[in-house]
């Protein structure tokens, strides 16, 4: 028996120690968390991709009464990015959350999210990056792949 591990390597940075680019894509992900359909759960969640040619696109969880038809806000962004630019990368993505009136410490993507994150990092073969745009906090992680490091990739599939 061979025993592994797996680490993750992040940074915790604070607003002040973002750059302008990395402060207004968490930003934009904020404004994005306020306008969120949330009628459920009370819980707003608001992401923002930054692609390769300097657009910004933003998303937001859309829920139902019907629960497993909503969809979380990191897959709108991205789904929408890559159809308005399909050829497009997206290089950074800033996620935030907003309940009981008031930002939230960080939160982190969902399975399906991290899964649709991985598909989109060998789709264009390149990393995206992760900002987890907490109240104070900022948790900048490498890649999406880190955050789900034994995905089901198209090498499952034959």
């Amino acid at each position: 028996m061979e025993n592994l591990k797996i680490e993750l390597n992040y940074k915790n940075l604070s607003f002040e120690e973002l750059g302008n680019e990395e402060m207004i894509l968490c930003k934009a992900a904020q404004k994005a968390a306020l306008n969120a359909y949330a009628a459920y759960s009370n819980f707003k969640v608001g992401a923002a991709v930054l692609l390769e040619n300097g657009e910004i696109i933003c998303g937001n969880n859309q829920e139902n009464a019907s629960f497993p038809s909503g969809i979380c806000a990191e897959r709108t962004a991205i789904f929408y990015a890559n159809a308005k630019y399909p050829d497009i990368p997206i290089k950074i993505l800033a996620i935030a959350a907003y309940s009981n009136g008031e930002f939230q410490k960080y939160i982190s993507p969902c399975g399906i999210c991290r899964q649709v994150l991985v598909e989109t990092e060998r789709r264009f073969q390149k990393p995206v990056r992760i900002l987890l745009c907490g109240s104070g906090q900022v948790l900048d992680i490498e890649k999406g792949e880190d955050l789900l490091p034994l995905a089901f990739n198209d090498e499952n599939l034959g």
